[in-house]
């Protein structure tokens, strides 16, 4: 009996001894030397957002088919084009191909290898930016576009939204205690994080660019604005910015010192500059209001000989002419779901990273389409601002489209990701 129970407590020590051995072969689990670790290793746990990718496709046929329809009466009698009436067609449509390329192969990347070239992608667009100060092409009052061989005009400040939108997101994951820190130190922080917006809006209203450096202004403090948990710190900086740009504007239009002043008159009465700075604004608002619930036609606006560049920053113009308030209002909803996806996916987001560019990307398309359509509405003055997807401009259509990629991207790692 004794034997027995021995033999039992020798075959339990075997038993302990086998149990410790496997527990000392299990490899330990290492410590991550920082919170932004864990997300490098983020998983592929579905496919992109079909919702966004279906929407940026509709878009962009809709821009091909309105920019040839706004264009090819111009083109056709216009030396400066060949008299070629499918010169913006063909332009467009590589864009729109090489933007459709770009897309797909972005949103295959797992977006936080991005972050590594956030540094470079940075200083190069200040580098950029500072070439358009010294050698741009001067248009209509502003100096914005760099030329290039084969591509023709480049506008760098489309490029710096994609700059802004990243860095932004890469400081405020790095150091996501900064803005919450009180006192002397907050403030301090908080001046760090605007000062590398103000570098880059400061290079892009040197030269004119007061429309772009609007947009990249309300891109990069409203990211920061929403990673900040003291809103009143806001305040009293937001009072002093809005009202410096409204009482420069003011005293501009007041004093007559310049192009932006007079198109704050017209935007007032634009039938008392109906021969100058207000003649856009009048022939955009006769092809809204000749466009109806249903629109004349594609192909058959009657405005499009009168209003200057048709199918850049006024497009929609012709589009509520031809396709009346339903078609333009159809594509309005568009936009609305493009940016209802993109927050969704902001707040699915597996890390702050990701969520901020996602917040960035949203605010960018967000910003540009209500302040394109309020101009053509006259809501606001004139500026030259394009319609993201639609208007003709193959540095605007490229970059609009590699920034969807992005948020396809991180569309596939968000939680609960459906397809």
């Amino acid at each position: 009996m004794g034997n027995r129970y021995g033999g039992a407590a020798q075959e339990h020590d075997y038993e302990e001894h086998y149990l410790q051995k496997k527990r000392a072969r299990k490899p330990k689990k290492k410590k991550e030397k920082n919170p932004s670790a864990k997300s490098l290793q983020a998983v592929d746990i579905g496919n992109v957002d079909i919702t966004i990718y279906l929407v940026v496709t509709i878009l962009v046929l809709i821009g091909v088919v309105m920019v040839f329809s706004a264009s090819y009466s111009m083109a056709a009698n216009r030396i400066r084009f060949n008299n070629d009436a499918f010169y913006f067609l063909r332009r467009n449509g590589v864009f729109a191909l090489v933007g459709f390329a770009a897309m797909n192969i972005i949103s295959q990347f797992n977006y936080r290898h991005w972050r590594r070239g956030v540094w470079p992608l940075y200083f190069g667009t200040l580098g950029l930016l500072f070439l358009v100060t010294v050698m741009g092409r001067d248009a209509q009052g502003a100096t914005r576009w760099l030329e290039v061989p084969i591509i023709g005009g480049f506008q760098p400040s489309e490029v710096a939204k994609v700059a802004i939108i990243f860095t932004i997101a890469h400081l405020i994951d790095k150091y996501p205690d900064a803005l919450g820190k009180r006192g002397q130190e907050g403030w301090i922080n908080l001046a760090i994080f605007c000062s590398v917006v103000v570098a880059v809006v400061v290079l892009v209203l040197m030269p004119g660019g007061f429309s772009s450096a609007l947009i990249l202004s309300s891109i990069g403090f409203g990211m920061i604005f929403i990673a900040s948990p003291y809103i009143w710190r806001f305040i009293i900086p937001g009072i002093l910015g809005v009202g410096g740009v409204a009482l420069y504007l003011f005293l501009d239009a007041y004093f007559g010192l310049g192009f932006r002043g007079a198109r704050v008159q017209a935007w007032l009465d634009p039938w008392a500059f109906h021969d100058t700075v207000g003649f856009q604004t009048i022939n955009a608002l006769y092809a809204v209001a000749t466009g109806g619930w249903f629109g004349i036609g594609i192909g058959e606006s009657r405005q499009v000989s009168f209003i200057p560049e048709p199918q850049h920053d006024m497009i929609f113009a012709i589009i509520v002419e031809e396709l009346g308030l339903v078609g333009a209002g159809l594509i309005l909803v568009l936009f609305g779901i493009f940016i209802w996806r993109g927050i969704i996916i902001a707040m699915r987001a597996p890390d702050t990273f990701s969520s901020m560019i996602a917040i960035g990307i949203v605010f960018a398309f967000a910003f540009q389409t209500v302040i394109n359509v309020g101009v053509v509405t006259n809501t606001i003055p004139n500026t030259g601002v394009t319609l993201p997807f639609i208007s003709y401009g193959g540095t605007s259509l490229m970059v609009s489209m590699a920034l969807a990629g992005v948020l396809l991207s991180i569309s596939k790692y968000t939680k609960g990701a459906d397809g």
